[in-house]
This record gives C-alpha cells, sequence and structure tokens, in this order.
C-alpha cells in the first residue's frame, strides 16, 4: 500500500536524505546538482520546505518517493517528482502526482520534463497533463 504524507518543516532531514538520493539517481531530471546541495545545512533545507507543499511516499514503510507543488503566480508548478528505483512501475508516481493535484486544485499546475525522459512524459500525461511546447506540460482542471 502507498502512503504519501504531506511534509512539515520540521520533517527536513526526511527530505534531505530523499532529494540528495535523487540528485545521484538521476541528476540529468532536475534544475540542481547533487553539488548544490550535499553540503547543504538544516537552515536551508527548511528553507527549502516553506511555502510550498512538499509530500514523500512511502511503500510498505519505507521513504521511496518525493514531490513538490510550489505556487507561482496563480498557478503551482510540480517539481522535484522522483521515485526510488525499487518502487518504479508500482503506482507511486501517480500517487504523488496525484497529491500535488488535489492540493492545488482549483488552480492549473504547470511542469517541465527533460528531453528524453519517456517515462516521465508518460507519467504526466496519464494525469491529464498536456504538452505545451519546449518540454512544459499544462493541466487545467475540469
Amino acid at each position: 500500500m502507498i502512503e504519501v504524507r504531506a511534509l512539515e518543516v520540521a520533517d527536513w532531514r526526511l527530505w534531505r536524505d530523499l532529494r540528495l538520493a535523487a540528485l545521484r539517481d538521476a541528476p540529468e531530471a532536475f534544475g540542481s546538482s547533487l553539488a548544490d546541495w550535499q553540503d547543504a545545512g538544516e537552515r536551508r533545507w527548511r528553507e527549502r520546505l516553506t511555502g510550498s507543499y512538499n509530500a514523500v511516499a512511502r511503500l510498505g514503510g519505507e521513504p521511496v518517493g518525493m514531490v513538490s507543488g510550489m505556487p507561482d503566480n496563480g498557478h503551482v508548478e510540480l517539481i522535484s517528482l522522483w521515485v526510488a528505483p525499487s518502487a518504479r512501475g508500482r503506482g507511486v508516481g501517480d500517487a504523488l502526482v496525484d497529491s500535488v493535484v488535489r492540493w492545488a486544485a482549483p488552480r492549473r499546475v504547470v511542469l517541465r520534463v527533460a528531453e528524453g525522459n519517456r517515462h516521465a512524459l508518460a507519467l504526466y500525461l496519464r494525469h491529464g497533463f498536456v504538452e505545451s511546447g519546449g518540454g512544459a506540460l499544462v493541466r487545467v482542471p475540469a
């Protein structure tokens, strides 16, 4: 069973551990690098969790995925989605995308997909996102 839980600033250590794992596993998928974050202190991690929606997915009690929704000029940007290799293909990405879409309602959700990341593109298209050019996708609420 997949459990998705929104994080609070006090959960910064859990977020840090997952984020660093994500940056090690798929550096090409993110706008920042492992070098940008590996030596970050507690204050920076806490600031990253402030003013946004951040969630972690657990599978069998183990943290296996993460996602963020960042408010931006009336819409929400979905960023930092990552699923651990051991949990891929088990619905974790779907649960994380759903959590951001629900949190963002009724605002539209936008995101960018790294070129060639066909698995991520398929995930977002499955959730009603449409391509809007240049690797950008948008999901407009019904």
